[in-house]
């Protein structure tokens, strides 16, 4: 069996300035990013093998699928508030949607490519959402080192890393990506520690090959230490805008912010019919979207997103520093985060109390 796959170009804009938190260099502009990634044992790229040959080993070996969520993450950090929106847009028959993670009590994460993992004997698959833990006290095996992200987020960063550690580590055969290719992909989106303030944070996961076997193409995967690019807070006195990432990062079309700056027909037809929204609108176009009012600028990320989604599946909602809630809510829901057992009960968390 030989898999097809698509060649994607990746562009990560790290902005950021002394007062900002650190952060790693910007990526590389260019990658291979297989549309629909079959592991040989839990992720190997078969194309390369002859037919026949191919055959003959997976009688011996089971295959395995990793199957990609692809789309859009959409934040605007208005006033006291975050908005942010997913759209699902799939990279293949079988993709998965973008799947929302509360992270801990101040962050939640948005995760893109290969979140879920399927063995063909197993029914359950291996999703990277579930059964997520919280690390109560920051390990020192890990503190960050410079370039890296600061200690809350690197914590987050190694709780996906022991997750996919296992599953790498079984990569046996050659992958046709390059050292900055990342498989697996997190937006975090939330607040920071000490009166910091809103941030967005786009993390990529690598992996790294080496052959250490001439019998056969048998190679050793490891998983790399993941790399922080921050999207938002901007340097000081740039532009305060809606910021965007995507998955696959090359895809086509204007960037919410870009269809506001170009003055899209459909979108300024929003603001001339509610001022609310005009007002929304030349905060966002001026560089000062932070100083939007967060109900209207909910409502009309609420309104736009159906014109730039194209039919697509999204999900919409809102955080500040004392809660979360949702306005166009995903189909499954959000799996708690575990609770970590020295957490004080008076700390604070992005879940309101339900409603009596």
């Amino acid at each position: 069996m030989v898999e097809d796959f698509a060649k994607y170009s990746v562009r990560a804009e790290s902005q950021g300035n002394m007062q900002h938190r650190r952060r790693s260099d910007s990526l590389s502009p260019r990658f291979v990013f297989v549309c629909r990634i079959t592991l040989f044992l839990l992720f190997g790229m078969l194309s390369a093998c002859p037919s026949g040959a191919l055959a003959q080993e997976l009688q011996h070996e089971d295959e395995i699928v990793a199957n990609l969520a692809g789309g859009r993450a959409i934040v605007h950090v208005a006033k006291d508030a975050i908005v942010f929106a997913a759209i699902d847009q799939p990279v293949e028959r079988n993709s998965i949607p973008p799947r929302v993670l509360n992270l801990d009590a101040t962050h939640i994460g948005v995760l893109f490519g290969a979140s879920e993992w399927r063995i063909p004997a197993d029914p359950k698959p291996i999703r990277l959402d579930r059964n997520f833990q919280r690390v109560g006290r920051v390990d020192p095996r890990y503190q960050a080192a410079r370039g890296e992200g600061e200690t809350d987020l690197e914590t987050i960063g190694v709780a996906f890393l022991e997750k996919l550690r296992p599953l790498v580590a079984q990569l046996h055969h050659k992958l046709d990506l390059a050292s900055d290719d990342p498989i697996f992909q997190i937006v975090i989106i939330g607040y920071a520690p000490s009166d910091y303030g809103p941030e967005v944070w786009v993390v990529d996961y690598r992996i790294g090959q080496e052959q250490v076997a001439t019998r056969g193409d048998y190679w050793q995967t490891r998983i790399q230490r993941p790399r922080f690019t921050q999207l938002y807070p901007p340097e000081k006195h740039a532009p305060r805008t809606v910021v965007e990432s995507r998955y696959p990062p090359d895809a086509k079309g204007p960037t919410l912010a870009e269809l506001i700056q170009g003055n899209d027909p459909h979108i300024t037809h929003l603001g001339s019919g509610e001022p609310r929204f005009a007002k929304v609108l030349e905060n966002i176009y001026r560089g000062q979207a932070q100083k939007a009012v967060p109900i209207d600028s909910a409502d009309f990320m609420r309104a736009v997103l159906p014109l730039i989604a194209g039919g697509a599946p999204f999900i919409l909602g809102t955080m500040d520093e004392h809660g979360f809630e949702w306005m166009v809510p995903p189909e499954e829901p959000v799996e708690k985060v575990q609770e970590d057992k020295n957490r004080p009960p008076e700390a604070p968390t992005l879940r309101r109390p339900p409603k009596p």
